[in-house]
């Protein structure tokens, strides 16, 4: 059996010394691929458990299993390695198997025995108690045990950072990660530490590469996570790429827009918080959002608000609106107005925000002040050590959350996701060093 693989992964992959293997790179790195392969190779010749785990159960399907199962597929055992898709398991002929969970189900980690091997993937989504307590989990009577962790960098608040290298406020000191950015690789103790980029994966085109040093321009803390794959203090500003333009201006950009995305989202109000309404138009090909109308007006009940509102009942526009607020929402659509709660669930207040930060440029007309007022230099609320909350903020944002629910449903291109430089046995006509 033979597989190429990227030469910056040669030794990570047979390399077993250390309990705890700390991967940490940018997007397109390749990292999570030699991870599974890692995982595969080791099952193959020694009977083990193997648990994945991710924050969240159900995202397991379309990453790390569907990344396991890809790669049994290219090393042609298909046949003798099975891939069973309810409950995600996999399957090897020697009695090892891999088994998938997510910290969301905590009490579906209680049944599990004599695992010998995690991989924590995304580990920076986990929370620092998840990773302890996956810790007490990791346990065999006679296999050696072992850790893997692969992760995108965060803040330098993230728990990650502050386990595996530096905590300031505790006085900790493992490692300086500006020494691992130079030597790529290294062991401390008993973690073995592993730095890598998208120039490492040699099977990625260089349109991919491109993209990520767009990144500079409109969003430089994403530039530093996503090509060079290195930790830092985020700025505090969350939409650092919305910018103000002449209304104008805005509706002949609009124009100019191929197969424009209409969307129209609302956030609920009363006494200190506002109604909040949102036109936005997605530019689906440069990823783009433009907003070029609003209404924000608060103390009113909803026969005023759907008064106010009377122009969507003509233009027969759909509005996605707070769920949270379904008594009003159903007057109003009883009145005439097309319009539905946005699904919303644990977690979305910090997905929306990563959609929204996805976005090239968010450009506003002129005309719509209370947005410019709430966005413009809309920023992370903090702890009281000063590290950001990603799902708070300084104010309530009343025209970025309209913006989350109008948006439902639709996602901004992840050019985490548009990687496709992986691997294979053949090799491919693409980037070489």
């Amino acid at each position: 059996m033979q597989k190429e693989v990227n030469p910056h992964f040669d030794n990570f992959l047979f390399d077993w010394e250390q309990k705890f293997q700390f991967l940490v790179g940018g997007y397109g790195s390749s990292k999570s691929y030699h991870a599974a392969l890692k995982i595969i190779l080791k099952l193959i010749v020694e009977k083990r458990t193997a648990l994945v785990i991710r924050e969240v159960y159900d995202t397991h399907r379309d990453s790390t299993f569907s990344l396991l199962s890809e790669i049994v597929e290219e090393l042609g055992l298909s046949d003798r390695i099975r891939c069973v898709t309810s409950p995600m398991q996999i399957r090897f002929p020697n009695g090892s198997k891999i088994i998938f969970k997510g910290m969301d189900r905590p009490e579906k980690l209680k049944s599990i025995n004599n695992v010998s091997l995690i991989w924590l993937e995304e580990c920076s989504e986990v929370k620092y108690a998840g990773f302890k307590e996956l810790l007490g989990r990791l346990r065999h009577p006679s296999l050696k045990l072992h850790m893997i962790l692969s992760t995108n960098p965060v803040g330098e608040d993230n728990w990650t950072y502050l386990h595996f290298f530096i905590d300031k406020i505790n006085k900790r000191y493992v490692l300086d990660d500006k020494s691992l950015y130079k030597q790529r690789t290294m062991v401390v103790g008993d973690t073995y530490y592993h730095h890598s980029t998208a120039d490492d994966n040699l099977f990625l085109p260089d349109s991919y590469i491109e993209q990520l040093e767009e990144m500079k321009e409109y969003d430089p803390d994403l530039h530093r996570i996503a090509r060079k794959g290195r930790f830092g203090v985020n700025g505090k500003r969350v939409l650092p790429q919305f910018q103000i333009m002449q209304h104008e201006q805005v509706m002949q950009a609009i124009q100019t827009v191929n197969k424009p995305l209409h969307r129209v989202g609302m956030d609920f109000g009363f006494v200190t918080s506002f109604n909040a309404v949102l036109r936005m138009v997605v530019d689906l090909e440069k990823h783009y959002l433009y907003i070029y109308w609003e209404y924000y007006k608060r103390g009113i009940d909803d026969v005023q608000l759907f008064d106010d509102l009377k122009e969507f009942e003509v233009s027969g526009e759909r509005i996605v609106a707070d769920s949270a607020e379904p008594k009003t929402i159903y007057y109003l659509k009883k009145q005439g107005l097309n319009i539905k709660g946005a699904h919303k669930f644990p977690g979305s207040r910090l997905a929306n925000t990563k959609k929204m930060k996805r976005f090239k440029k968010i450009i506003c007309s002129d005309r719509c002040e209370n947005a410019i007022h709430e966005m413009e230099n809309l920023v992370y609320a903090t702890d009281k050590l000063g590290n950001i909350i990603p799902d708070e903020f300084g104010i309530d944002p009343h025209t970025f959350e309209a913006i989350w629910y109008g948006l439902d449903g639709y996602e901004v291109t992840d050019i985490k996701g548009e990687a496709q430089g992986r691997p294979s046995s053949t090799r491919p006509q693409g980037r070489r060093r």
